[in-house]
């Protein structure tokens, strides 16, 4: 328990005849990136209010950096998923009053408001109302409201929506480096390759319920789906051919679009045995191991089923379920 700075054990939230959230734990540890994936309406952002006590759970318990996210409301860095600043306040206003409500004294926001704008590429802006920027503009905006205060816990609901390539990669990179500092993150996302790109754990959530708390190491080795992607060195047909005689592989395609073999390993067959043995069987200017990646676990695991809790959340059964 030392280490762990989010702890959910069993918690249920239903919305009228709804259930957004049923039977969820899961624990996040101190300095881990962990990313909260799931189809539209699957809970996530449900699971994220009751996690920052905007809403409340109908049974369970959440213990956030030892009590509840009130108790420790000036270490928690919060981005919620409906996004929002003062319009017509100034830019270095706005992040002022945000510093002034955590605490941060005039000299040291100001000192941090420089420093944060630089860093998230949006220099010269101090002075321009926050409703002069652009929509992507406002989220990196909101971003630095959210870690202003150094906070040892980040909550990132949907960080990466909304922005282009560009900023994607550049918020990306300051995740990065929270987390290098120490930072403990939990983000939801629909950005599958930031997830695996970021993460420690993972967490996939389907219809309420909890369907994967993995590391992505654990992933890959679960959900590798025994696939070798082979280039021949000589002709497609005499490869194919050779490839007909080898023991301890299943099947095997041409690929025009890798420009190589995909050869299915046998069930309960070690990747390397059968890689050695296509080896051994025909020159090869390149074979590996072809990695299952968070696109392929998500399918895999959710399909193509979507379950729309935002229209509860939004509705009058929210206020009746706020207490």
């Amino acid at each position: 328990m030392k280490n762990t700075v989010i702890q959910l054990a069993n918690v249920n939230k239903r919305f009228g005849a709804l259930q957004a959230v049923r039977n969820v734990s899961f624990e996040i540890q101190r300095g881990q990136v962990c990313g909260f994936l799931g189809p539209n309406g699957a809970g996530k952002s449900t699971t994220i209010r009751m996690v920052m006590s905007i809403l409340l759970p109908d049974s369970g318990s959440i213990t956030v950096l030892g009590g509840s996210a009130l108790d420790a409301k000036d270490r928690i860095g919060y981005l919620p998923e409906e996004r929002g600043v003062y319009r017509k306040m100034r830019v270095a206003d706005f992040l002022r009053f945000i510093a002034k409500l955590k605490g941060i004294s005039r000299n040291d926001a100001d000192t941090r408001i420089r420093a944060w704008l630089e860093r998230v590429e949006l220099p010269g802006v101090s002075q321009k109302r926050c409703e002069e920027l652009s929509k992507g503009m406002q989220q990196k905006l909101q971003f630095i409201a959210s870690v202003l205060h150094e906070p040892p816990l980040l909550i990132l609901d949907e960080p990466f929506s909304g922005l282009d390539p560009v900023n994607r990669r550049l918020l990306s990179s300051v995740v990065r480096q929270l987390k290098e500092s120490g930072t403990t993150i939990l983000f939801s996302t629909h950005q599958m390759e930031q997830a695996e790109d970021l993460c420690d754990q993972v967490l996939l959530i389907h219809k309420g319920e909890k369907v994967l708390d993995e590391t992505m190491s654990s992933i890959h080795g679960r959900f590798d789906p025994h696939i070798l992607l082979a280039e021949p060195a000589n002709s497609v047909d005499v490869a194919a051919a050779a490839l007909q005689h080898v023991s301890n592989i299943e099947s095997f395609r041409w690929s025009v679009e890798q420009k190589a073999f995909e050869i299915r390993v046998a069930a309960g067959v070690d990747p390397q045995l059968a890689m050695t043995n296509v080896m051994g069987a025909t020159p090869l200017r390149r074979v590996e191991l072809q990695r299952a990646t968070l696109d392929d676990v998500f399918v895999k695991l959710v399909g193509g089923t979507v379950v729309e809790i935002e229209t509860a959340e939004k509705s009058g059964k929210l206020q009746a379920n706020h207490g």
